[in-house]
Parts: C-alpha cells; structure tokens; sequence
C-alpha cells in the first residue's frame, strides 16, 4: 500500500508543539516569511527616502509662507471692491414711514376743504418715502347739499382724505371694511407696473373685501406724477361716497410747471344723487332704458353745496348748518388749482368770473400753458390750471361748475344744473369778505354740446412718444341701443360680465398654469418676455378673438403734439 501523505504541515521543522496548517496555507505563510525578510533588508533606503520627502515638503512650506509676505506687501494696484474688517460696509438706509392714521369721529361729518390746500413746505426731492394711511369703510347717514341720504365714508368722513406722495414713493393703504357691501378701492390713473393685482378693479384684478374684512394696496409709484383721485370699483359705490384726491409730485414740479405759483390745491367737482346707486343701477341696466343714464339731483363742489329743502318735499333735509363752497386766494398772487371731475355722469363746464386761467396740466402730463377761460371736465377727467388774482374792482367772485345738460335724455325738474363757490380774495392785514360776489359772466355763448377739450392746441412740456409696436391690436369701444336692449358696453361686438368671486387676472394665471400648449411661462406686467427682448403686450382673453383681417390703418398712433393718454 503506498503511504498517506498528510495534508497538515508544522509552522516550522522543530520537534514539539508548533502551529500546523493546511498544504496550501503553509506555502502562503512560507511566501509572506520571504516578503518579510525582504522588506527588512531595504528598510534602511526607505528610511532615508521618508527623510528627503519631508524636509523637501518643509522648504516648499517656507518658500510659499514667503511669496505671500511678499505679496501682501506690495502696493495693490487695482480698485478695492470690498471694505477693510475694521471699516464694516453701512447697510442700505430703510426708507423713512410716515404713517396717517386720522381719528375716526363718532359722528359722520363733511371733511374739512383746508385739508385739500397742498404745503407749500413740501420737499420734492427727499428721497423714497413709504407713506401707510389707515381706513375704515363704514355707512352713514349725512346731508352733503341738505339732503339726508345714506352714504359710504371713508373714516366717518366725506370725501376722502387726500393721498400725496412724491414720484418714487410706496403708498400703503390698509382697509378695513365696516360697511354691510363688500367694496375695492382703485387709485384711477395709477399705472400698477408689477402691482397689477392692487389695482382694485373688482371681478378683474382682486376679489370685493368682504363686510368685516380688511386688505393691504401696497404699491410703488414710478415713472408718473400729476394729479389723480381714487374710488370704489365696485358697482357705482364712488357715487355713495367712497372717492378722494391724489396728488403725485415730480423732482422736477417747478421745472415742469412753466408759470410758478403761491399756492396749490385740490378742487373737486361731481355730480350728486340722493337715492342710493344700487337703486338707479336696477333702473338703468333694465330693458327699453338705453341712453337713459339717471339724471343728477344736485351737484357739489369738495363735497358740499347748499339747497333749498323746500325743494325737496318729503326727503330729510336739513341746510341751516351749510355754507356755500369757499376759496381763499390772497390777492396779488398766482394760484394752482387742480380741478378733478368725480362724479358718474355729468359733464362740467368750470370758469371763474371776470378771470382767465391757464391749462398747466392736464391728466398727470404738465403743458405749456394755454390761456382759456372755461374748461369742459368729463368724468374722470383732471385739469391744473393756474388763476391770478389780479383783478381790482371786487374781491369775491364766483366759480362756476355747470352741468352740460344737453347730454340728458331726461329732465330732472328739481336738479340745479350750476353750482358755485366763492373765491374770495384775502390779504394780510385785510379781513375776508363775508359778501356774496355780484361777478358777471363771460359774454360769449354756454357750450351746449358735450365733448372734450380740444387738446390738439396743448403742447406736453416732456414729449413722450411711444415706441414701435410689434403689434397692433384693434379694440373698438360701443354701446348697441334700440329694439329694447339693454344697455351694455361692447369690445369688438362683444359683451361681457365680471365673475367678482373669480377675477379676470386670477383666471389668466391659472389658464396660463394650467395649460399643457403653453411653451413659455406666463408673464405679466414684464417689460421684456422671458424669451426676448422686444416689448410684449399681453391681454387676458377675456374677449371674442378679435377679426384677423381687420386693417392694422384702423388704430392711430399718438403724435408727440398730443397728450399720452395715462390710463383708467
């Protein structure tokens, strides 16, 4: 029989106890032995390698420790762009808050007209400014001309307080709504670059505030000044009494203004009724009352005028604690007046007896200044006109605000179509006169047509032309009267209501989010799109498309000569 080979091996050939291993095993330990061996025989020239490495890497520490000495040393040749350590950068300065927060009076009150003289110690140029005013919207029951009729007020107080700012300036305005209707407030003529959503344009831009809610407009006024006026954009909420001035000054006011002046001031003129405007709005938008806008009852001049309660047999009145409109003007001196037409319907024609004036503004853009000596104002519609006191046979004369009334469908026998206030002369050691004037009007013919000023006449002081279009977009504006219609506006031939729960903007953005063939993301109020450079215009299609074939000869472009138009 051939002998057995044994598959364990001793560690090593000595007799006695000893670590045994497999066949295999022991080679590998037999190979790692010779390994061992090896490295301890060339341990002395690695030991002498580790020695030249680390002092290599020490002189290479010392040489670039040096070159940084060196080079900090040396004069800096470029312009510092950050600040020392010990010389800490000042954070950029907070803008200065002034806030205007009126006491709410107990009982409702005609506002004080003083309140819409402008300081005369105001600084066009102090630098951006945020302005915060406090409202409650509450009802009320008050009697602007005599007549007692419910009304909407801001503070307790009719009309608004004034809103003035400078170009540059952030207005905040928080509302809080104590009224039983919901209502919006919209600052007429604002651009709202970017803040479109604070337009307050209920069923377009923003949701109604609720009864016993409150809402924040916050918004920067950029690239305009002038003279404007806001007001509920909710029904006809602005003729209950919801309105006010705004003034918006220029850096360059005195510049731009080429006639200076004394003094500058707020005058506002509007049409009045004393029914409440959800009751003539049922009237008006129902069938077979097209052209039949309701007929004003009075007007008012900053929100008051004087009747006769006899004339008004069976309503509240009360006039004993009434006075006719005053303006106090010294003598001698020229005077801004920012006239602002308020109300809902009527067309004003305002003049001052025995005094032309000149047209130095007119819808926030300053012209050069064109003597006239009436001025038709339109709803909406602002003019700066500048009066000089020079005349010397009488020191009370009247203004006149009087209603074109050839644009009435109806009559309105109890309606008073001129009303008047008093500009009274003052003087320092001179008391003012208490005596109503016996002015006499202008000789020539009463304008009986209703229509604008001719503006082609006035000259804008900065010429601002528009740039090119890179479309144009045809939008016709009309009312369709006859076969018992109801009165309803029109673009391009169709009509449309405002979803007040769901507003235009709100469904714009959502379709805009929601589409799955929008390529580009939605833009709204950018100068520029996302994708280009040129100028993009972006409308809501809230409106039939509009007829590609129509002719692009169709839309005119606004000639330097004429105003640019600012708005609604």
């Amino acid at each position: 029989m051939d002998e057995i080979k044994s598959p364990w091996v001793k560690e090593d050939e000595s007799e006695g106890e000893g670590r045994w291993f497999l066949g295999d095993e022991a080679a590998l330990k037999t190979e790692q032995a010779v390994e061992k061996a090896s490295w301890k025989t060339k341990r002395p020239k690695s030991k002498g390698l580790t020695i030249f490495i680390a002092v290599a890497g020490l002189i290479s520490i010392l040489l670039l420790a040096a070159v940084t000495l060196n080079l900090q040393a040396r004069p800096s040749t470029q312009k510092e762009t950050h600040p020392k350590p010990s010389q800490p950068s000042k954070p950029a300065p907070t803008p200065e808050t002034i806030k205007h927060q009126e006491t709410i009076l107990s009982k409702p009150q005609l506002r004080d007209t003083k309140e819409y003289t402008l300081s005369p110690a105001w600084n066009f140029g102090s630098s951006p400014t945020t302005r915060e005013y406090f409202w409650t919207i509450n009802d009320a029951v008050l009697n602007p001309d005599g007549v007692f009729r419910p009304m909407i007020l801001i503070n307790n107080q009719y009309p608004g307080p004034l809103v003035e700012c400078n170009e540059g300036d952030t207005i905040i305005v928080h509302v809080e709504n104590k009224a039983v209707n919901a209502t919006a407030i919209h600052f007429h003529g604002m651009f709202q670059n970017g803040t479109n959503n604070m337009d307050g344009t209920v069923g377009i831009t923003q949701c109604a505030i609720a009864p016993n809610s409150n809402f924040t407009y916050k918004f920067d006024v950029k690239g305009q000044h002038g003279t404007y006026w806001y007001h509920a954009h909710h029904s006809a909420q602005a003729s209950d009494g919801l309105l006010g001035p705004m003034v918006v000054h220029s850096k360059k006011e005195k510049d731009l203004q080429k006639m200076d002046y004394a003094t500058d001031r707020v005058v506002m003129v509007q049409d009045h009724y004393h029914n409440l405007t959800s009751e003539l709005l049922m009237e008006y938008l129902a069938p077979d009352q097209e052209n039949n806008e309701p007929v004003p009852d009075n007007g008012l001049i900053n929100g008051r005028n004087v009747r006769d309660c006899a004339d008004f047999e069976g309503w509240a009145c009360n006039s004993t604690d009434l006075e006719i409109p005053t303006i106090d003007l010294e003598a001698g001196k020229r005077h801004r007046l920012r006239i602002i037409n308020v109300g809902a319907f009527a067309e004003f024609q305002i003049q001052f007896d025995e005094h032309p004036f000149y047209v130095t503004e007119v819808d926030g853009t300053d012209v050069h200044p064109e003597p006239i000596h009436r001025v038709n104002v339109l709803p909406a519609q602002r003019y700066s006109v500048v009066l000089e006191t020079n005349v010397t046979t009488a020191s009370t004369f009247w203004m006149r605000a009087r209603m074109v009334t050839h644009c009435f469908k109806n009559k309105n026998e109890r309606l008073q179509s001129e009303t008047r206030a008093i500009i009274r002369y003052t003087g320092k050691d001179e008391k003012t006169s208490s005596q109503e004037p016996t002015s006499k009007e202008w000789p020539d013919a009463i304008e009986v047509i209703c229509r604008d000023l001719n503006t082609t006449a006035l000259r804008p002081v900065e010429v601002i032309s528009p740039p090119p279009a890179d479309e144009v977009i045809v939008l016709r504006a009309n009312f369709e009267i006859g076969d018992w219609r109801l009165a309803r506006g029109f673009f391009n031939e169709s009509t449309w209501h405002a979803n007040a729960t769901h507003p235009s903007l709100h469904r714009f953005l959502d379709s805009g989010l929601q589409s799955t063939s929008v390529k580009n993301p939605v833009a709204i109020n950018e100068k520029t799109s996302p994708s280009t450079t040129s100028t993009t215009v972006l409308i809501p299609s809230i409106f039939t498309a509009i007829n590609s074939s129509s002719s692009s000869k169709a839309a005119t472009a606004i000639r330097p000569a004429q105003l640019p138009y600012q708005g609604i």
